[in-house]
């Protein structure tokens, strides 16, 4: 079976890991400290903090751009649920608006219209490894004096106009789960060039606390451990290797796929570029999505379906309000979107596989 996701893990991750536990060491210590110089500097940011999952990162990030109780902040009903339940945890309210089409990514021309007075901040998310329309989504946030907390989980190393994802808004949120461009397991990093908000942030992640044993807030133990950090240090010297061969694949598919009428293929909008966590196709609708992937399957082929819902219909947040026919893109596309394996283990020959077992599915 191809597998939809198989993480890269070599010699150097394990000797890492090891060296760590020869150390004693073994909580937050100085690998994680190498993590967070080591990936600021990637991002070309001032402050990159570790925590323990990309949810994490989220969190802290927005309670470092002061969101609280009864405040609104703008995302997408189109994307893992990571992305609105920090919005919940902190009692401000998730204000969602439809997708771009092409690029699954918020569509930035609505926002401007779901901005209020509660509104706080807006989160866009960097679907599949693409970044969003930053030029505009800027403009707008400057205009209305919002904070921007980039979740860019699926989207390291990914660029809009030169700028690396991390850099583009007021605070970036990686996530370093095992399926993950690179990964550690389970571990997320927020950056910032913000000194107040990175102090808020060190101080959240480990229960309120400004110096020992003194408690400044509520916070929460979101520290990464040593043993993740050593993972995640060595994964980041190779995510540019990751991310070419990633390129490579999804640009093989593109040309074995091309002219497939009953599929559309990722498109990548200007001034930026696609990192492919995930390659997601588009079927038409004549095509049932559970067949399709199940005679992918029967090929030794494995797909996955990233999102079957978008997150408004889900009853803990549809009771804030939404329901079924408010987002219509963002429902459309769920429907009909499949992922196929575009991984650094992908071989060539493995596109070829791939590239048959779609023609066969949409021919039979």
């Amino acid at each position: 079976m191809i597998n939809i996701a198989s993480p890269v893990i070599e010699e150097e991750e394990r000797r890492a890991v090891n060296e760590v536990i020869e150390s004693g060491m073994l909580a937050q210590g100085p690998k994680v400290a190498e993590l967070e110089e080591n990936w600021a500097k990637y991002c070309g940011v001032k402050h990159a903090l570790a925590v323990n999952s990309g949810t994490a990162a989220i969190h802290c990030a927005l309670y470092a751009a002061g969101v609280g109780e009864g405040d609104e902040v703008i995302t997408t009903p189109y994307s893992f649920i990571a992305t609105i339940n920090p919005i919940l945890m902190l009692g401000a309210r998730p204000v969602l608006v439809d997708i771009d089409e092409e690029t699954f990514n918020i569509d930035v021309s609505k926002i401007e219209a779901a901005i209020t007075d509660k509104t706080k901040a807006i989160i866009p998310v960097d679907l599949y490894g693409q970044p969003c329309d930053w030029k505009e989504l800027r403009e707008i946030a400057d205009k209305h004096e919002l904070k921007i907390i980039e979740d860019a989980c699926q989207a390291i190393g990914a660029e809009y106009d030169g700028v690396k994802t991390g850099a583009l808004g007021d605070f970036g949120c990686f996530s370093l789960y095992a399926t993950k461009n690179i990964m550690c397991g389970e571990g997320g990093v927020v950056t910032t060039n913000s000194d107040d908000a990175a102090a808020a942030i060190r101080s959240f992640r480990q229960h309120g606390m400004t110096s020992s044993y003194e408690y400044a807030d509520l916070g929460y133990n979101y520290r990464m451990s040593d043993l993740h950090g050593a993972i995640a240090v060595e994964q980041l010297k190779k995510v540019e290797d990751f991310t070419n061969r990633r390129q490579h694949n999804a640009n093989m598919l593109n040309e074995a796929l091309a002219g497939i009428e009953e599929i559309v293929l990722p498109k990548i909008a200007s001034n930026r570029n696609h990192v492919y966590h995930q390659y997601t196709i588009l079927l038409d609708k004549s095509i049932r999505r559970d067949d399709f992937i199940a005679k992918l399957r029967e090929k030794g082929v494995g797909a996955g379906v990233y999102y079957p819902k978008p997150l408004h219909v889900y009853p803990h947040i549809s009771k804030l309000g939404y329901k079924v026919g408010d987002f219509p893109v963002a429902e459309d596309l769920a429907a009909r979107v499949v992922s196929l394996p575009v991984h650094p283990k992908v071989t060539d020959a493995d596109i070829e596989v791939i590239a048959n077992a779609i023609k066969e599915a949409v021919n039979d």
